[in-house]
């Protein structure tokens, strides 16, 4: 099944972003790579595609995990969130419409 991974981040979070990113994007690759990475991306603390200094306020990731409790597992091992960047961290079952 698919899951919505909806994360908020602290404020100023963009060193912290900066210093994990390199893991952050390798679990997602690996995630893309087996098929289950339906899409993810940060949200632009400004209306700008390149925020710059003003960073980013949080993320969202839709992937395959075999339950809820594993992807929540999944989001909790996040090296967003093990560096401090993530306030918090929802997961909820996504089901997919469109397209």
């Amino acid at each position: 099944m698919l899951y919505a991974i909806i994360s908020e981040d602290v404020k100023n979070s963009l060193e912290r972003r900066l210093a994990a990113r390199p893991d952050h994007l390798a679990r997602l690759e690996e995630l893309r790579d087996e098929g289950r990475l339906v899409l993810a991306g940060p949200h632009p603390a400004i209306d700008s595609e390149d925020p710059g200094e003003a960073g980013f306020s949080g993320s969202l990731v839709v992937a395959e995990f075999d339950s809820l409790q594993e992807a929540q597992a999944w989001a909790d091992a996040d090296p967003y969130m093990i560096a401090g960047a993530y306030a918090k961290v929802e997961v909820k079952p996504f089901r997919k419409v469109l397209p």
